[in-house]
């Protein structure tokens, strides 16, 4: 069944313009757009914001674009793609905490019919729009479930991913191409050597470029969503990445942040002033030091191996002319993950068998676990400490030492609202349009700012209504401004996850874990949240207290943490 969205342009009475909806300027047409989304990594992982991983082509798009020092998500997986996709935040959109419908409107699990998506709008404006990877914004998953929210029902013409939000990188579940789930052992279009979930990501998105160019569609500008799950947890990555980081990280969780530190100091992108946030792990006490050491090789290597499938994007771009009038895009879901699945052993079985010890799986069967059971041919899923992650046998976490080295140089984690848990990098990369070349820009922004951005900058009409019923108005601001060195008008960023809160307004964050008190924080002396001043400006506190309850009430964000009664 085709969403009533998909007739959106047929609903021209109400429609308004954005305010900022402006043309593009300075000699560039209507750009395509490049959304990509990596998932559960750290301010500091990536080559140019500090980390160790080899990331040239991410590094070569920040030396001709712009990289962002204050940009935010929300914390947690499907709530981020639930605010990107549709420019509200996550409640208004129905995704306020993960895939359940806990009874309220803000936390049914599934993404609303009063949202639109960036597709659904784009497409209006003659956008051909196109998806690859991680949707995770609906409770339905199963293959012969309902399908109106699944990524050709919410305004895309072409999909190739997992609906659900995690699993195997050698055999996703909920794997699917458009509308039919498949397995990857059984797909005709597309059988490389070695089928990994990164890979073939890439691989489609790459494809969906150079079939769009040969297309009789060639002259409209397109819109690109690339939804990575590297990298997630389980820590699977290909031999030929691990091996290049063997080695790299035997001076331990303290020191690699310190050496994280001094990178993203000379970098410019965090002050010299702030401190260093609480350590955490004590490499001196570890008890399975090589173990520990092989899950951060197999965490950069999933790195490494999406900024080379970044890099085959480019290149379509590049063989198809379209490289210099298109927006690319690239941010993280949320900050390092410390959940620690998969580090303590599965039942009994504490080692691998030397063979396969269950029957194995017809190429044609569907994978449905997020954690398998067993590999194709047959070896069970082992976990705990000794068993050295990387290959489709095993399902292990990096744990909360490597993602406090992930999160350099702040504080907590993904579901936290603390800094690390909602700080990521952003790339802005248009060369016919964004001039400020290896750059930094330093304004607060939001990825509800990314929808706003789209719709600017592709001249679509944003609806305040469909089929006669009003929808949310953005709750972003285009990037426009801050493209070309001007200041972007916003009053503030609020957040809220699992009953964690915070907002910021200028330079002043207030902040708080569940049922925890409020802190308050300068973020311009002292971002990594190391000197609570709640005490020395009680009014302020309660005048952004105020404030975030007002904004709650407004987004659906009551009741905090809800629970379904059975």
């Amino acid at each position: 069944m085709f969403s009533v969205f998909r007739q959106i342009a047929g609903f021209v009475l109400g429609l308004s313009l954005l305010s900022c909806c402006a043309s593009v300027g300075t000699g560039a047409q209507r750009p395509n757009i490049v959304v990509i989304l990596c998932d559960d990594m750290g301010f500091s992982d990536i080559g140019c914001y500090g980390g160790e991983a080899e990331t040239p082509n991410l590094d070569r798009l920040a030396a001709g674009g712009l990289r962002f020092t204050q940009f935010y998500n929300t914390g947690r997986c499907c709530p981020t793609r639930a605010s990107l996709l549709t420019g509200l935040y996550p409640h208004q959109a129905g995704v306020g905490h993960m895939m359940e419908d806990r009874g309220f409107d803000g936390y049914r699990g599934e993404l609303n019919k009063h949202s639109l998506t960036i597709a659904e709008v784009l497409r209006t404006a003659g956008y051909a729009t196109f998806m690859t990877g991680k949707w995770h914004v609906t409770r339905s998953t199963s293959p012969d479930g309902p399908k109106k929210n699944w990524p050709l029902q919410r305004g895309f013409d072409r999909y190739y991913g997992t609906i659900h939000g995690a699993g195997s990188f050698f055999d996703p579940n909920s794997l699917t191409r458009d509308n039919t789930q498949i397995s990857p052992f059984d797909d005709p279009q597309y059988q490389p050597q070695q089928y990994y979930y990164t890979d073939a990501i890439s691989d489609h998105a790459a494809k969906f470029i150079q079939e769009h160019h040969a297309s009789k569609r060639n002259q409209d500008p397109f819109f690109l969503y690339v939804a990575y799950t590297a990298a997630h947890w389980p820590m699977h990555a290909l031999e030929k990445d691990i091996k290049k980081y063997r080695g790299r990280f035997d001076a331990g969780y303290k020191t690699l942040r310190k050496e994280r530190l001094k990178r993203l100091i000379e970098l410019g992108l965090i002050d010299s002033a702030w401190e260093l946030s609480p350590q955490a792990g004590n490499w001196k006490n570890v008890n399975h030091r090589e173990w520990e050491l092989r899950c951060m090789e197999v965490y950069a290597a999933m790195i490494d191996n999406m900024d080379q499938g970044i890099g085959r994007i480019i290149d379509s771009l590049k063989q198809s002319g379209e490289l210099d009038n298109t927006l690319i895009l690239f941010m993280q879901d949320n900050g390092g993950c410390a959940e620690p699945l998969g580090r303590r052993p599965r039942g009994k079985l504490k080692k691998r068998p030397q063979q396969p010890t269950l029957q194995p799986m017809l190429a044609q069967t569907l994978q449905r676990d997020m954690i398998p059971k067993q590999t194709r041919d047959g070896f069970p899923i082992v976990m705990g400490p000794g068993i050295m992650p990387g290959t489709a046998d095993t399902f292990i976490a990096y744990g909360k030492a490597w993602a406090n080295v992930s999160n350099t140089p702040f504080r907590e984690y993904k579901h936290w609202v603390h800094e690390g848990g909602i700080s990521t990098p952003l790339i802005a990369h248009w060369p016919a349009f964004i001039k400020r070349k290896g750059e930094l820009e330093q304004q607060p922004s939001h990825l509800i700012d990314i929808m706003a951005s789209c719709v600017d900058f592709a001249e679509a009409k944003y609806p305040s209504k469909v089929s006669g019923k009003k929808v949310p108005g953005l709750e972003g601001v285009s990037l426009r401004p801050a493209f070309v060195d001007q200041p972007l008008k916003r009053e503030a960023i609020f957040w809220e996850h699992e009953g964690n809160r915070a907002v910021r307004v200028g330079n002043w964050k207030l902040v708080s874990k569940f049922k925890q008190p409020w802190e308050l924080y300068n973020m311009k002396t002292d971002r990594t949240e190391m000197h609570n001043l709640i005490d020395d400006k009680p009014e302020l506190a309660k005048e952004l207290t105020d404030r975030w309850d007002k904004w709650a009430k407004r987004a659906h964000v009551y009741p905090l943490r809800p629970r379904r009664k059975k």
